[in-house]
């Protein structure tokens, strides 16, 4: 099976920091270019909207010297006739070395990696994972602070559907890092999150202007619209929290505010001449970043990656309705090693018995 990069969850300590180093020795590359991945194709396939992610990894492959291929518009492609994911997958893998997908089923990604011949990204799937988007984040916090340990993250907005901020969650637990949520009701961090990370190590509760003087990076979040099944409850708590130039003169010199962008209303554009406000710093990052994730992939340059785990068979279906599962019917059911829906990692009610024979 080829390597793929599908989710921050299970990334060790040394396999950030190896993906990091290669980053940062890139990033000249990133500005001028280079011949190493002279001849690999990249194919973009992004089934939800995207300007930051979709136009970084093209800009990471052309700066490494390869090509991208694009589904653009997906209205003129087979998913209107009713073509299954697999298919296409397997299709791309005949026109491509490598594949950047986004889907908004969460899950999307880790399955097509079972039909895929060659290593596939995920470029963010509903509101699960973001895993680039976070390796950038740890980049731009170590190049502006130096480190990654001892370093307080404030992180601020909707947790609950924030793929960003469940990502970043499983990476800073692996240093010696703090993470405290601050989040609008019913946008909190997921259970499923949670209990994937130490006991204790997550803070919830804080408010914004108390956390704002006591962190080192504020890493804010939109509220996400697209991700309501009710417009009503979005009108409600869109707003609630807003960095404007108030709230920065409470904060530390030292502070940076980072931002997976696109903003809505939760930043005001004069905080943007703030020394502070470092996300389009953040973005440029993105670039090295990628560059240095494909290139690992492709087997252009050395490094680790955790291998991806095989499911287990369950007679069980995911009761996620955001599940890759609810729209491509085809998928096996399967859990992971915690009895959690292989695909989307939320809790399945799988038991021991099922498999066993025994009663926890």
């Amino acid at each position: 099976m080829s390597r793929h990069f599908l989710a921050i969850e299970g990334m060790s300590r040394q396999h950030i920091w190896s993906l990091i180093e290669i980053a940062s020795g890139m990033i000249e590359m990133a500005r001028g270019g280079s011949e190493l991945a002279r001849g690999k194709i990249l194919s973009t396939v992004f089934y939800e909207p995207s300007t930051r992610t979709r136009l970084s990894f093209a800009s990471a492959m052309n700066r490494l010297g390869g090509r991208v291929i694009s589904f653009g518009d997906l209205s003129a492609t087979s998913a209107t006739k009713g073509e299954v994911l697999a298919d296409a997958i397997r299709m791309l893998c005949s026109y491509s070395d490598i594949i950047a997908m986004r889907h908004p089923n969460e899950g999307a990604v880790k399955a097509m990696a079972m039909y895929s011949s060659v290593p596939i990204i995920n470029a963010g799937d509903g509101g699960h994972e973001h895993p680039t988007q976070t390796m950038l984040d740890l980049l731009t916090i170590y190049m502006l602070k130096g480190s990654l340990d001892g370093i307080k993250v404030a992180a601020v907005g909707d947790l609950k559907h924030g793929r960003t901020v469940h990502s970043l969650a499983y990476a800073l637990a692996n240093f010696d890092a703090t993470l405290t949520c601050v989040s609008p009701p019913g946008l909190s961090m997921p259970g499923y999150v949670k209990d994937k990370l130490p006991s204790g190590w997550l803070s919830e509760g804080a408010e914004l202007s108390d956390v704002v003087g006591e962190v080192d990076v504020l890493y804010v979040t939109r509220i996400q619209r697209e991700r309501f099944r009710d417009p009503e409850e979005y009108e409600q708590l869109k707003g609630t929290y807003v960095v404007d130039k108030e709230l920065m003169s409470r904060a530390r010199q030292e502070l940076i505010v980072l931002h997976p962008l696109p903003r809505v209303d939760e930043i005001t554009y004069e905080v943007d001449s703030d020394p502070r406000a470092k996300y389009f710093q953040q973005a440029f990052y993105g670039v090295p970043m990628r560059m240095a994730i494909m290139a690992v992939l492709l087997g252009l340059v050395e490094s680790e990656l955790p291998e991806l785990a095989a499911g287990r068979n369950t007679e069980l279906h995911c009761q996620n309705l955001r599940c890759i599962t609810t729209v491509e019917k085809y998928l096996p059911n399967l859990v992971d090693e915690r009895d959690n829906c292989y695909y989307c990692g939320q809790p399945m009610p799988v038991t021991r018995e099922l498999f066993t024979g025994e009663k926890k």
